[in-house]
């Protein structure tokens, strides 16, 4: 397989995880552009809530999706492994390279630490049901999204501060 993802067809994802029932907030670059950022991605990033039952809805899914594990950021792997509840529940963060794009799950969001993460729970009550490609997507709020980016601190979440800050002030 290509170290390429193909490219995210956000109806496909959407569509999949809407007909199998799975309880998810939309958390990262594709929920920022749901509020109006216009800065690119290339994946998407869920945080599903982490019942047992969830997450099999969640691995029915990603089957469905032909999703393969992805291994490592300069030299990708993708590794074929039985997708269930079980393996995504062991696996935490874990991202999925499928025929509709890259998608990582997420056990959660950092919030007050790197190591502190907001999960499914606490996101859901402050996120907003929003229109994606046709589908209905609870979308974290962007408080949220900026505060996960402030913690994490990476080089592209610092990028994306100034124009979700704007956003949010001109709420």
């Amino acid at each position: 397989m290509s170290d390429d993802p193909p490219p995210l067809d956000r109806a496909a994802l959407f569509s999949s995880l809407d007909r199998n029932g799975v309880r998810f907030v939309l958390v990262g670059g594709l929920a920022a552009q749901a509020h109006g950022a216009t800065r690119a991605t290339k994946d998407a990033d869920i945080c599903p809530e982490w019942s047992e039952a969830n997450l099999a809805r969640l691995a029915t899914a990603l089957t469905e999706l032909d999703a393969r594990l992805k291994i490592g950021e300069s030299s990708l792997e993708v590794l074929e492994i039985a997708i269930d509840a079980r393996t995504i529940h062991n696996i935490e963060i874990g991202a999925w390279r499928t025929a509709a794009g890259d998608v990582d799950v997420l056990l959660g969001i950092p919030s007050e630490s790197r190591f502190h993460l907001t999960r499914y729970e606490q996101l859901a009550p402050n996120a907003t049901e929003l229109e994606v490609d046709e589908l209905r997507v609870l979308v974290a709020s962007l408080e949220d999204i900026i505060r996960s980016k402030e913690v994490a601190a990476r080089d592209k979440d610092r990028a994306a501060l100034p124009e979700l800050r704007q956003l949010l002030h001109e709420r």
